[in-house]
């Protein structure tokens, strides 16, 4: 099939006024961290990366695309653009692309990335027939990098200051040529921060186009609270200007870019729309596969009142169901744990046992039966508070971020009383 590419409103500011996107926020992890960046906020009337109400599972972001679809039938483009990176979540992204390809085959598909992980993931790409790829490359040098970025983890491995910034630009502009050599069509984002890389990004500009990039988005930083950065003034509209037309020597502008959250839908630069954030609460409130039955919710609690026990040390497991007229959460069953030991094994039977429910709330767990579980259709929200606040927010699709712990992602010992053995 040929896509009309044409009909992307980021890359072609024609279509802009015609064509909408959406962003499906499937991807909740990042790999870097930069100063200027903070994903803690959800405020409807703000638009920027790293921003969403409901993070999906590939399947749930199907659900609301097919919704999507019938509020705004001019939506010509998917994209997954985070909260995170979406190579920082490469199971997820490459799921729901696969997912968005076999159902909507005419569907044009694009990508938004820091470009750290994304070399691996660029072959399979180009056969899904991932028309547009934007990578954010704020420096190429690593002494500016090393001011805009306060870390980096690649391949479970922590880099900090020139080291961190070496790497990232490395493999950003070796992702970025081999973009090209597969036919994608490569934007690149650069963000302008006064005293930082403003006098740099004319450089980036030059690199970039020397390895083919199609068109440049050079937008200025926007000032976020609790960042290191929160004090830096925003570039003003001269000044991003000025810029742009420096840069213009080298590559098209885009110009229109309205910095757009993780879970935008329709029109660049309209506010998404109330119906449209209902959607996207009913699809997060779904089982993680919305066409499975899953009625309950299961929970680790050492008294039954508080959702306060490692899943590693959890015997028994409490069952609650909400029921669909009245709206009131209870508790239905409760079903006993496998037995230590067995590794992996010990989390396929729980997984089993816990078939019909759609999450898991507990108070800490380990990478091994969070990964297993989650790909059995069960999603382990790691959290404390009382039972019944949490069970009847997760029902419902609320917001559950006050209840949340941390990372979600709690290693053996930190949380658990147990062995240390690791939860076998």
């Amino acid at each position: 099939m040929t896509l009309n590419i044409k009909n992307h409103p980021c890359f072609n500011d024609s279509s802009r006024h015609t064509f909408g996107r959406i962003h499906l926020p499937v991807a909740p992890k990042c790999n870097i961290q930069c100063n200027y960046c903070s994903r803690k906020f959800d405020c409807m009337n703000e638009n920027r990366p790293g921003v969403t109400s409901k993070v999906l599972s590939p399947r749930q972001a199907l659900y609301y695309l097919q919704q999507a679809m019938e509020i705004s039938p001019n939506i010509a483009v998917v994209g997954i653009a985070g909260p995170g990176d979406p190579f920082a979540n490469p199971d997820e992204t490459m799921e729901t692309l696969r997912l968005v390809r076999e159902h909507y085959p005419e569907m044009l598909l694009c990508v938004a990335t820091n470009g750290l992980d994304l070399m691996p993931w660029i072959d399979e790409l180009a056969e899904l027939q991932v028309s547009h790829v934007t990578i954010t490359i704020n420096a190429i040098d690593p002494e500016v990098g090393s001011e805009i970025y306060a870390w980096v983890r690649h391949k479970k491995k922590m880099y900090r200051d020139i080291e961190a910034a070496k790497l990232l630009i490395g493999n950003q502009l070796e992702a970025l040529k081999r973009l090209k050599e597969v036919g994608v069509t490569a934007k690149v984002n650069s963000i302008i921060i006064p005293g930082i890389n403003d006098g740099h990004v004319i450089d980036v500009a030059r690199k970039v186009s020397e390895l083919g990039a199609d068109i440049l988005n050079c937008l200025p930083y926007y000032q976020t609270t609790e960042t290191l950065f929160e004090n830096i003034e925003e570039p003003s509209p001269v000044i991003v200007a000025e810029i742009q037309k420096a840069t213009s020597e080298f590559l098209p502008q885009m110009k229109h870019c309205a910095r757009c959250r993780a879970d935008a839908a329709g029109i660049i630069g309209e506010i998404n729309s109330e119906e449209m954030m209902r959607k996207l609460a009913e699809a997060a409130s779904l089982p993680k596969n919305p066409s499975e039955h899953r009625p309950y919710i299961a929970v680790s609690s050492i008294e039954g009142a508080l959702i306060n026990q490692h899943l590693g040390e959890a015997d028994r497991f409490l069952i609650y169901g909400m029921d669909s007229n009245s709206g009131i959460c209870s508790l239905v069953d409760s079903r006993p744990a496998p037995l230590p030991g067995g590794g992996e094994q010990r989390w396929e039977a729980l997984a089993g046992i816990l078939a019909d429910c759609r999450a898991l709330l507990v108070n800490g767990a380990g990478d091994s039966p969070t990964k297993v579980l989650n790909k059995q259709g069960i999603e382990v929200l790691v959290m404390e508070g009382m039972i019944d606040d949490a069970v009847h927010c997760v029902f419902t699709g609320q917001d559950v971020k006050h209840l949340m712990r941390g990372s979600q992602i709690h290693a053996c010992k930190t949380s658990c009383t147990g062995t240390g053995g690791g939860c076998g």
